[in-house]
């Protein structure tokens, strides 16, 4: 069997564990396992190709894995302060129209306005809160 079966063997060998286990250094020395079976398909000796296996290996490792790790570290931004109003449901209080009209939203009482000028919420209606103009929730 040729060179360059067996370090396709070994990439598929590398790519079981990091399926199982998902560590990604499996999958970059299984690249670099790749990258020598190229090699050798090109006619380079048994040296060549396992500097390319090492050098591709060892080059995504110290390129692509901190990258990684750092992209894994961010926390996901958290909405706060009237972002975190946005989408959320309010119950209405007092008549909401065009012109204005009072919900209660996250425990507060609001000022709020219809999104649709011709369209009412009497009290007691569930309403979705769509944008926060100032002190105002506008709701459909």
């Amino acid at each position: 069997m040729d060179t360059w079966v067996w370090w396709l063997v070994a990439a598929v060998g590398l790519g079981i564990p990091l399926v199982v286990t998902a560590m990604p250094e499996f999958g970059m020395l299984a690249l670099g396992a790749v990258a020598a079976a190229v090699t050798n398909a090109l006619g380079a000796g048994a040296v060549a190709q396992f500097i390319v296996f090492a050098a591709v290996s060892v080059a995504l490792i110290a390129v692509v894995r901190p990258v990684a790790m750092r992209h894994r570290a961010q926390r996901p931004e958290l909405a706060s302060g009237v972002e975190a109003l946005k989408g959320r449901q309010a119950v209405v209080l007092e008549r909401v129209d065009g012109s204005g009209g009072r919900i209660k939203l996250a425990g507060e009482i609001w000022s709020a306005r219809a999104l649709d000028s011709e369209r009412t919420f009497e009290a007691g209606e569930h309403v979705d809160v769509v944008e926060i103009e100032g002190a105002t929730a506008i709701v459909m």
